[in-house]
């Protein structure tokens, strides 16, 4: 017989929200993980926060909804919003009840200017790289360096002379300019738009745009990442962030591997004052490498397990929108990058450790859920 297409709309709801939710869903286990690392930041949320006046959108539910923009890469903000009006899975990602209102576009981006600065989402990815520590998904000897550019906000139009000279601006919202045969540089124009990017390309027959360098130093067991540096971009800027988070996270003995665009003897020599392994992919002429490094078997599985690398910047530029910056400012996009690479391990923490704990058999997975 077939059934009527009666619509009623009912009044009463009696299926929890947390109901509604599968059991095996990979949002539940991500929750557990970020609800204890915003556990952790409570004394630095307080320091941002006044104690008088109206209450703001509470910081862990900001930062829970930046996350989820992250991992199903809602383009704009104002999407997140209409997202989290009519979607139960988000609703109660974030921690919103089935009635709550959903902030105002405007009031979550006044919110977010606040949160999301290059010191406490260093903060997050520090602590969610901790938890993948306390796991033991990281290498603290084998690690590889890599740099690649991000789009900034800003168009060639907005890339005109510091003296203001040339001519004039045409009228209307999206006027046509014609800088054909025009001699343009960084160090004679700038954007209007966004200062702080730069017109820069990497490759030689690739197009020079506005843009910025993202730098990461990934760890060779899982490929986390685990140093972030943002950098405008300029010829010499890898080398200085490479050394930089060289420094500050990998100890003497230690490895890291490169692509040919390291082989230098300013990098090479850099990281032997250091006592680490420099395994770089050699040029065919001039290399800084030398032929007994280069033969060993240590170097040969870093140049295998360097390309790792790639995959983080793959997945932050077509998962995490972070292909074109949305944001202007290098402290805003750096900001912007280390919280989609805390996404990246975020993510890459819960899987390793459900794969490895499925892997133990039911016995282990039974104690596990009991809590033994």
């Amino acid at each position: 017989m077939r059934g009527h297409d009666a619509i009623q709309n009912s009044w009463f709801s009696y299926v929890s929200l947390e109901d509604r939710i599968p059991k095996q869903h990979p949002l539940r286990r991500l929750r557990l993980l970020v609800d204890g690392v915003l556990a952790s930041m409570d004394a630095i949320f307080a320091e941002r926060y006044s104690h008088t006046g109206r209450p703001s959108i509470a910081p862990e539910k900001l930062l829970r909804a930046l996350l989820l923009q992250v991992l199903y890469t809602v383009r704009s903000e104002r999407q997140l919003m209409e997202q989290l009006d009519y979607n139960l899975l988000f609703r109660w990602f974030v921690g919103l009840g089935v009635d709550d209102a959903v902030w105002e576009r405007s009031v979550f981006s006044a919110n977010r200017e606040r949160l999301l600065s290059e010191t406490l989402s260093r903060e997050f990815f520090t602590r969610v790289l901790a938890i993948a520590e306390w796991q033991n998904l990281v290498s603290d000897e084998h690690f590889s360096v890599d740099g690649s550019l991000i789009e900034a906000w800003a168009s060639h139009k907005s890339f005109i002379k510091k003296d203001g000279s040339g001519p004039d601006k045409p009228a209307g919202r999206n006027p046509d300019v014609d800088f054909s045969g025009e001699k343009r540089s960084n160090a004679t124009h700038q954007s209007t738009t966004d200062p702080e990017a730069r017109l820069y390309k990497k490759g030689e027959y690739t197009e020079s745009k506005l843009r910025y360098i993202t730098h990461t130093l990934s760890e060779n067991r899982n490929g986390l990442i685990v140093d972030v540096e943002t950098t405008p971009a300029t010829g010499t800027a890898e080398i200085e962030a490479a050394h930089k988070m060289i420094k500050r996270r990998v100890p003497q003995g230690g490895s890291v591997g490169a692509d040919k665009g390291y082989d230098q003897t300013g990098f090479v020599n850099g990281l032997s004052e250091r006592g680490v392994k420099a395994h770089v992919a050699r040029n065919k002429t001039g290399s800084a490498i030398d032929g007994r490094t280069a033969r060993g078997k240590g170097y040969a599985q870093s140049l295998k397990r360097r390309k790792i690398v790639e995959e983080a910047f793959g997945w932050i530029k077509t998962v995490g929108g972070l292909r074109k910056t949305r944001h202007i400012g290098l402290a805003k996009v750096a900001g912007q990058a280390l919280f989609c690479f805390a996404a990246y391990n975020r993510r890459g923490c819960s899987t390793c450790w459900c794969s490895r704990r499925n892997r133990r058999g039911p016995e282990y997975r039974a104690k596990t859920a009991s809590g033994e």
